[in-house]
């Protein structure tokens, strides 16, 4: 199955091109010219990558990018900033954004779609890296949890906190070191709300292999045992 490039510009014959160029290549394309038409095509599309303009009409492409990066759903897909702003301030600040990639009009096609597939590229490899603990397989870039190669959901939370326990088995993490990995604002947090997900996580994995996966270490934190020689 293709990747679909979603192209967010608000110049049509800019859009068409882009597009044009990314079909030739093999990629299926959605177009939208402006960052709400983006987004509800986000929200009901499966997206690969997004070319995004820094000028669009109703929000600059920075300030999208910015929120992509801090919503759970979307913060894992790719961009590429494509911009006349060609300083290097601007350039640091896409990158400093979240951009995985920052053209600069004028560009080549062929230039273009060579940076995409670097992308896409470097993106694919990302979502083959899993976190294995025992019977429990993660992978951050997928959101996904299985126990036994069975699903288990998950909530945000629970899923953030499970990845940095799973990542160090046997390492003990502090509740303020848990607050820091797992929460972007730790400092509204008190330090019991991560005992409040510790409970959450061990009822979602109740009745699985992995139930005991979470361990309490009495007056310092938790840590994740190694089940891998508990078979």
């Amino acid at each position: 199955m293709a990747d679909t490039i979603l192209v967010v510009e608000d110049e049509p014959a800019i859009r068409e091109l882009i597009g044009f160029a990314c079909e030739s290549s093999g990629y299926a394309t959605l177009r939208a010219g402006s960052v709400s038409e983006a987004q509800q095509i986000l929200e009901r599309e499966r997206i690969s990558l997004i070319l995004l303009d820094w000028m669009l009409p109703d929000l600059s492409g920075l300030q999208w990018l910015d929120r992509l990066k801090h919503d759970e759903r979307y913060q894992s897909v790719p961009v590429i900033m494509l911009t006349a702003r060609g300083t290097e301030s601007d350039k640091v600040a896409g990158l400093d954004t979240g951009a995985d990639d920052y053209v600069v009009k004028p560009f080549s096609p062929r230039e273009l779609i060579a940076r995409m597939r670097a992308v896409l590229r470097r993106g694919a490899a990302e979502s083959e890296k899993n976190v294995v603990c025992g019977p429990l397989v993660m992978n951050e870039a997928r959101f996904s949890a299985k126990v036994d190669g069975k699903d288990v959901k998950l909530g945000v939370i629970e899923f953030k906190m499970l990845l940095v326990l799973a990542s160090n088995p046997g390492r003990v993490y502090s509740r303020v070191q848990l607050l820091e990995r797992v929460w972007d604002d730790a400092a509204g947090f008190d330090e019991r709300t991560v005992d409040v997900h510790i409970l959450r996580l061990r009822k979602q994995l109740a009745g699985t292999s992995a139930s005991g996966i979470v361990q309490t270490v009495r007056g310092i934190g938790y840590r994740a045992a190694d089940l891998s020689s508990a078979a």
